[in-house]
């Protein structure tokens, strides 16, 4: 039973389909088959020419960095790199596509095969298969909100490399294809492929929807969404438009192949146009290219280029740092965060403390800072490495180690010179820390009769006021066996 065929009227448990096309700008300097920049933020139409516009007698040459880039990410995703793929011409007439045509790549793509685990809780980990990578030029800009009742055309992005990740359909929620998607980012961004940056348009995301009654073998008839901004928006996309299917079938009705945007703010879908076959595509071969023939050797360099992916990253820090998994998710989100953690995890010989640091107060202040990368903040990993030594070794307290680090920012100062300047040093000596004790009760005879009556839960309170009092010098281990004491 196909899925747009009404139900007989028993309840029906509907499948959820989707497959998932991914465009994702190769980080070139220049686009795919001329010289023009693919520099983002350029004034409209100036980062254009004969070439991808489509002048008469302008003829491609193909970029060899962005067919590297290519065949780097077919290999992360673990595809099968073909030494031969064709370019070909998908035609088709809309305004900003100035040739009239886009070449791209049809019935022998660069690259097939793959997968991305999306769950390795369960055994064994759960894949979702990549079917496709190919090769292609993007089109321009159609610019709505710049005149008044009329469109713009800007042709900058017009021949910008691009390939394209298609999954094949065998994503059954819309969790499923949040991670799929995030984790495809995270390969790319690792691989230094692409910025994938969704603002600028660096990664877009198509989303193929059917749905069949469970357990049936033929698709639904699919419709799919385009001009989704997140992959948060992705999700709600696909739950709105599997609950429209779902109402639409069990009413009678039937699903017709069309495409679809999604409305972020009203959290509704509304129809684009219909839905082309690829046989209105018209697809042949491109008379200005020649097949594309990767040499061994050259693949293979761009497999030695590969860095330690996700996956591998995310197995070896759970056998090597023993952190949980939701820390360790963290860690990996970026290539440079991951690296900067060993770094000061090496530095400090503490793992969890440095994987704490790392989560917390560095990307904290990179935030607030606004330096840059994290790799541009003034605290390298061996500075930060010997403050959380200190830290470790009772030497200061976390209150006094958060404002070393602050003061850190500012000065290249090793963190035990601050301590020892600024009076930082933690106070384990008892005649101190019985004064500040002293003074404390004496502030506060009210909370003091009750805590030394037996009112244990005020003892933290008071803690915190010898903290402040010591400005957090004294120990507060020590501080805490001392007011236990006073009671018993």
């Amino acid at each position: 039973m196909s899925s747009d065929v009404q139900s007989t009227g028993a309840a029906v448990d509907w499948e959820l389909v989707i497959g998932l096309e991914v465009h994702c700008q190769l980080k070139t300097r220049s686009k795919i088959f001329c010289g023009c920049a693919t520099s983002f933020g350029e004034a409209p139409n100036t980062n254009t020419c004969p070439v991808c516009l489509g002048l008469p007698g302008a003829l491609p040459v193909l970029n060899e960095h962005a067919v590297a880039l290519a065949t780097r990410a077919s290999l992360a995703l673990g595809c099968t790199v073909h030494e031969t793929s064709v370019f070909a011409r998908k035609n088709y007439f809309y305004p900003d596509l100035p040739k009239g045509y886009q070449i791209s790549q049809f019935d022998q793509p660069i690259a097939t095969g793959g997968t991305i685990v999306v769950d390795e809780s369960v055994s064994p980990p759960r894949v979702i298969r990549v079917h496709r990578v190919h090769m292609e030029e993007d089109a321009g800009k159609s610019v709505h909100d710049r005149f008044r009742d009329a469109t713009a055309i800007d042709l900058n992005r017009a021949g910008t490399p691009l390939i394209e990740i298609v999954s094949e359909p065998e994503i059954h929620s819309a969790a499923d294809a949040g991670t799929y998607l995030r984790r495809l980012k995270q390969i790319l961004e690792y691989t230094e492929v692409s910025d994938a940056n969704m603002e600028e348009g660096s990664l877009r995301v198509d989303v193929n929807i059917s749905i069949r009654p469970r357990g049936a073998v033929t698709l639904g008839t699919k419709t799919e969404v385009k001009n989704l901004n997140s992959f948060s928006s992705a999700e709600r996309a696909i739950e709105v438009e599997f609950a429209r299917q779902r109402t639409l079938l069990e009413s009678g009705g039937r699903v017709e192949q069309q495409t679809l945007l999604y409305d972020e703010k009203r959290n509704q879908l509304r129809p684009a146009r219909s839905k082309e076959g690829s046989h209105d595509y018209r697809y042949f071969p491109e008379p200005d290219l020649p097949p594309l023939c990767l040499a061994p050797r050259f693949v293979q360099e761009q497999r030695d280029a590969l860095p330690e992916l996700p996956a591998a990253k995310r197995e070896r820090f759970t056998a090597r740092y023993g952190l949980g998994p939701a820390d360790i998710e963290q860690l990996i989100g970026t290539r440079m965060l991951a690296d900067r953690f060993e770094a000061v995890a090496a530095s400090s010989a503490d793992p969890r403390r440095a994987a704490n640091w790392m989560l917390g107060p560095v990307l904290a202040a990179v935030k607030v800072s606004g330096v840059g990368t994290l790799n541009d903040h003034p605290v390298d990993p061996t500075r930060l490495g010997a403050l959380i030594r200190l830290e470790a070794q009772g030497q200061i307290s976390n209150t006094a180690a958060r404002q070393i680090f602050s003061r850190m920012e500012h000065e290249p100062t090793e963190p035990l010179g601050i301590a020892t300047r600024d009076g930082l040093l933690q106070v384990s000596d008892e005649s101190a820390l019985v004064g500040w004790i002293d003074e404390v009760l004496a502030e506060s005879p009210s909370e003091a009769a009750r805590f030394l009556a037996g009112e244990i839960k005020l003892q933290g309170v008071l803690v915190g006021q010898v903290m402040k009092k010591s400005k957090g010098a004294a120990d507060p281990k020590k501080v805490n066996q001392m007011l236990a004491a006073r009671v018993s």
